[in-house]
């Protein structure tokens, strides 16, 4: 099954915007998901501080600074016949 993870912190109306983005293309397709409070971790801060929200699919840095429900739903797709992720 495909994972994503999901890298966000408190009061980033960027992340806000990014959950329910992730949100509708789960209410249509499966998939595990994992939400991470950069803020919590000293190591993950300093590499995804600036950058959140930051949505990797199986591993992969899909997105970062938002997620676009059209293009979440277009890779998806795209991994479930070829198998791949990618950046954005």
């Amino acid at each position: 099954m495909t994972k994503l993870t999901f890298y966000t912190k408190p009061d980033c109306c960027l992340c806000d915007e990014a959950l329910v983005a992730i949100e509708r293309v789960r209410s249509g397709r499966e998939f595990e998901f994992e939400k991470i409070d950069v803020s919590t971790d000293r190591e993950l801060t300093e590499r995804y501080g600036e950058l959140v929200p930051v949505l990797e699919i199986d591993g992969a840095k899909a997105f970062e600074l938002g997620v676009d429900q059209r293009e979440l739903e277009q890779r998806l797709a795209e991994m479930a016949t070829s198998g791949t992720a990618g950046v954005a």
